[in-house]
């Protein structure tokens, strides 16, 4: 059965179309949402069932993959990373809302992909209002992973919702369109050892919060 196409305004979302998509979440489906920076893929993070679907879609074993999830706000940090110095906090409490993947040390609440533990978590928070508001209503953090043109090609995302859907409309439950999406990645900043490490290069300039 084909994925459902949800158009939803992406600076006032409806509350009864972010209720549509996360009881897609709340049934264990998997769904292709707007960020502020490219599209994603993803599902609750505490569904292993569906992160199971989300690596088997994007060709990578769940013990192997480097997914990262995504937090309403810096409230759900703590629950899934400690060592974070005081710092540190003040400058992605800064950065927040913004194009930017974070990784800390795992603590031992972190989701096991695969089963296996992680040493360390990536956490973002989008400035985008739909996938905000999705992870707030639903209560957890949702996992998220780029949609691209070409997993051999890293730099080819798909910008238009509508070709999408015509690619994944058989692989996902549901594909909201939230406008024409980004074709740069998150930048992503390693923060385990209390220093901003620049892993990629991405929407996010850190130095401007540092």
């Amino acid at each position: 059965m084909p994925a459902t196409l949800l158009r939803i305004h992406p600076e006032n979302p409806p509350q009864s179309r972010i209720q549509q998509a996360v009881e897609v979440l709340r049934k264990g489906g998997v769904i292709i949402y707007p960020t502020d920076t490219v599209y994603g893929i993803g599902c609750d993070v505490t569904n292993a069932k569906a992160v199971e679907r989300v690596c088997r879609i994007k060709g990578i074993h769940p013990e192997k993959a480097n997914l990262s999830f995504i937090c309403y706000d810096l409230s759900h940090i703590s629950d899934y990373a400690h060592g974070i110095s005081t710092a540190t906090y003040k400058v992605i409490k800064k950065a927040l809302p913004g194009p930017f993947t974070f990784l800390f040390e795992a603590s031992a609440n972190a989701p096991r992909f695969g089963g296996v533990k992680r040493k360390t978590v990536g956490i973002r928070v989008p400035d985008n209002q739909i996938i905000r508001q999705l992870v707030k209503e639903l209560g957890n953090p949702i996992v998220s992973t780029s949609v691209r043109e070409s997993e051999e090609t890293l730099e080819e995302y798909v910008t238009d919702p509508d070709l999408i859907y015509e690619k994944y409309r058989l692989l996902v439950d549901l594909v909201i369109d939230g406008g024409f999406g980004g074709n740069t990645p998150s930048t992503i900043v390693d923060c385990v050892n209390d220093e901003f490490e620049i892993v990629r290069e991405g929407a996010g300039d850190i130095e401007q919060y540092l």
